[in-house]
């Protein structure tokens, strides 16, 4: 795959006004009461899609809706809770263009989802694997997660995914394999969507580094304060950090295409397809990370598998 630097200037600079009519359409995005999912839904709005706001604040998210101009819906989801996932997909009916699977969680306390997971890889994975799987019989379009740069110094350690027994330390390394496990989800699902012969494609994005509340559950006052500096000395609005999810939402690209910043080492600038690391792109490790997340949420993949080759992924 080429890096991102020679992707970047062989791309033509795209930007959230080459997008096409989304009139018609309906958006989920997940986390859209702030930052960068919020941007996302004030574009894909001003596209003309209605969008859904799936959010486990609703109170806040209304209040944050009436200031977006467009169709928008406010509906509950929280992804720390595998009955809410349930209930949001039980309760949804009609068909659903783009689901965008953006809210996340950056490096809290160690802390466990309802379901007992380690809180950052049952909200940013699992959370979001089984909304996925619940709902893709109703996706017409992409499913688009949200991953970061950080997967970059990740691996996923399956013998003891919800760190019981490892050191936490600050929780980065457990960001990072959450990070990395979106990758790896993306692409089984394309590989799966490929055999299953859907039309729908699985991409990723990542912001770069913008400047949204995302760190807000941060405890450490040395992470915070370096992540104050590092937000003011090259951070971009949460707008520009919002554009790669809407590239990989609407450009024409191919499954399992990564989106990013083109400039600063991916931390800025306008997105174009990015390379991704070595663990990132690992077939077999994606299909054991998929075997594992179904036993742990229960939730199986829902479209029938033809018995296409693994050569079919992209």
């Amino acid at each position: 795959m080429k890096n991102s630097t020679a992707a970047a200037a062989a791309a033509p600079v795209w930007s959230a006004d080459r997008m096409p009519s989304l009139t018609g359409k309906t958006i989920i995005v997940t986390g859209a009461s702030s930052g960068i999912g919020l941007e996302a839904a004030r574009a894909f709005a001003a596209r003309g899609a209605h969008v859904v706001m799936a959010v486990r604040n609703e109170a806040k998210a209304r209040d944050v809706a009436a200031t977006v101009a467009g169709s928008t819906e406010v509906r509950r989801l929280d992804l720390a809770d595998l009955s809410s996932v349930r209930a949001f997909a039980a309760n949804w009916s009609g068909d659903i263009h783009a689901l965008i699977n953006n809210a996340g969680i950056l490096v809290p306390p160690l802390g466990r989802t309802t379901d007992g997971f380690e809180l950052q890889f049952g909200t940013n994975h699992l959370g979001h694997f089984a909304l996925t799987n619940l709902l893709l019989p109703q996706i017409s379009g992409r499913v688009v997660t949200v991953a970061s740069s950080t997967h970059r110094s990740a691996h996923i350690d399956f013998d003891d995914l919800n760190w019981r027994t490892r050191p936490y330390r600050g929780g980065q390394a457990a960001y990072g394999q959450s990070k990395l496990a979106n990758l790896l989800f993306t692409l089984e699902l394309q590989r799966r969507l490929e055999a299953s012969g859907s039309a729908v494609i699985a991409t990723a994005a990542h912001p770069g580094m913008a400047t949204t509340n995302l760190g807000s559950s941060m405890q450490s006052p040395v992470l915070k304060a370096v992540a104050a500096v590092a937000l003011w000395l090259f951070a971009q609005d949460a707008a520009s950090g919002a554009a790669p999810t809407l590239f990989a939402a609407t450009a024409p690209i191919a499954g399992a295409s990564y989106a990013g910043p083109a400039n600063r080492h991916e931390m800025a600038g306008p997105p174009v397809l990015v390379g991704r690391s070595a663990a990132a792109s690992d077939l077999a490790v994606a299909r054991r990370l998929w075997t594992v997340s179904e036993e742990l949420t229960g939730v199986r993949y829902p479209l029938a598998l033809s018995a296409q080759p693994r050569s079919a992924v992209r």
